[in-house]
């Protein structure tokens, strides 16, 4: 693999598409609660989509890592780009024809998740032959990927607030689907190899879909990563989508709630941004100390709802602190999924953290109804400090250095030549965004 950092045009490609892809997403989330609203008169409604989406994108990422493993993963990530696009044009189609009403956004919602989460696993499964091909390394890849990704977050609702300030509110998704079908037509130069699967096993689908929740179960490693990840994004979820609105509406700054995803965003993008440029000096443990101390520290601050400055610059510190652990975690990924399993491995992790922002935000809402911002906002913090601390001594996630060169990762686990199983305890490290993500 060369890696002296330069970019090729596959990586270019590469990580083209993953921010056009991005960019189409960040503005459907602002946008389209707005053209929901706008269109039923009920905010119930706006929740309904969401919530009905969420089910179906989860059990879409199960299943279709399953295909992910069988068919180029190139091909499976320009069609899922394109059902993303199709889903989203449909929108504003019916709403100069028919007329929108909850049912079809529904009924979309529901067809779009088959394009977005399988769409992000077909996407990640094909980076270790990115990497492979040359172009830069794989920390510096996965760094960019995480920085780019982090500016998209800033630019997105940007773009979202202003388009729908000038432009008819459906006619908006219309750049949303044009940015998915851009992202498809940019996958597609890729070279057709680089998505190629090894030959597949022999099975039923479900068997294989068995396969990757075992591969996933046998290994300490990739199980402490997915739980810990997991939580960040409930717990982060939770924060930002209820304790915070809550309480900036209670002390009337209800206006600065826009800048918490902007500090967000700026923590993430100087994480990923850092690690990209220095990420392979130094121990990986070092990096992976910094990344949760970070982010512990920043949820601590948060939940002290001090002045709103405190709290900003506290969601800062737990972006960066993300940055540098989604940017290790990638590079862990790369290295620790068997190759013919990435698919059903990342498929089967993307549809649990799929669910995990809703079992945040509904844990926030019981409690800020019961007991207060407040509260609920401290009962966040408590649950990331303890999972950070645990998985600080955590054994599969104390080695997390490169394997060697006579060892491979077979099923989950390390197996060194003529070693034996060295008990899946060997891992790699933590957490969106993505983010997410």
């Amino acid at each position: 693999m060369v890696s002296d950092g330069r970019v090729n045009r596959t990586s270019s490609a590469y990580l083209a598409s993953y921010v056009l892809s991005l960019l189409g997403n960040s503005i459907a989330a602002v946008a389209l609660p707005l053209i929901v609203l706008e269109s039923t008169g009920s905010a119930l409604a706006a929740g309904t989509v969401a919530v009905a989406s969420a089910l179906p994108a989860a059990l879409a990422g199960l299943v279709m890592g399953v295909v992910v493993d069988r068919i180029n993963r190139r091909t499976a990530s320009v069609l899922t780009d394109l059902v993303s696009a199709l889903s989203v044009a449909a929108l504003p189609v019916l709403d100069s024809t028919v007329g929108l009403a909850l049912g079809w956004f529904v009924l979309f919602a529901v067809v779009g998740s088959f394009g977005d989460v399988p769409g992000l696993t077909a996407r990640e499964a094909m980076l270790p032959a990115v990497t492979q091909a040359g172009g830069m390394s794989v920390e510096r890849l996965l760094g960019l990927r995480e920085a780019l990704g982090a500016v998209v977050l800033l630019v997105g609702p940007a773009v979202a607030g202003a388009m729908i300030a000038i432009i008819d509110g459906p006619a908006v998704l219309w750049v949303t689907a044009a940015t998915s079908a851009a992202a498809a037509l940019v996958t597609a130069t890729i070279p057709r190899e680089i998505g190629a699967t090894a030959a597949p096993t022999r099975g039923t689908g479900r068997v294989r879909l068995r396969d990757g929740w075992h591969t996933l179960a046998r290994s300490p490693f990739l199980l402490a990563t997915t739980a810990v990840s997991a939580v960040l994004v409930l717990v982060l979820s939770g924060f930002q989508a209820l304790v915070l609105p809550v309480h900036f509406t209670v002390i009337a700054r209800p206006e600065l709630l826009g800048f918490v995803l902007s500090a967000l965003a700026l923590g993430l993008l100087a994480g990923g941004g850092l690690y990209a440029a220095v990420g392979s000096h130094g121990r990986r443990r070092t990096w992976f100390l910094a990344g949760v101390a970070l982010t512990v520290a920043g949820a601590a601050a948060m939940a002290s709802l001090a002045t709103p400055w405190v709290v900003l610059a506290a969601v800062a510190v737990v972006g960066l602190g993300n940055g540098l652990c989604g940017s290790l975690l990638g590079v862990l990924m790369v290295e620790r999924i068997p190759e013919g399993m990435q698919g059903r491995v990342l498929g089967t992790q993307n549809a649990i953290l799929t669910l995990a922002p809703a079992l945040g935000i509904g844990a926030a809402a019981i409690l800020t109804e019961t007991a207060g911002a407040g509260t609920a906002a401290t009962a966040l913090a408590a649950v990331w400090i303890t999972t950070g601390v645990v998985a600080l001594w955590a054994r599969p996630l104390r080695d997390l250095e490169r394997p060697n060169s006579g060892e491979e990762v077979v099923e989950g686990h390390l197996v060194g030549a003529g070693q034996g199983e060295l008990s899946g305890s060997q891992p790699r490290s933590l957490e969106a965004e993505e983010a997410a993500p």
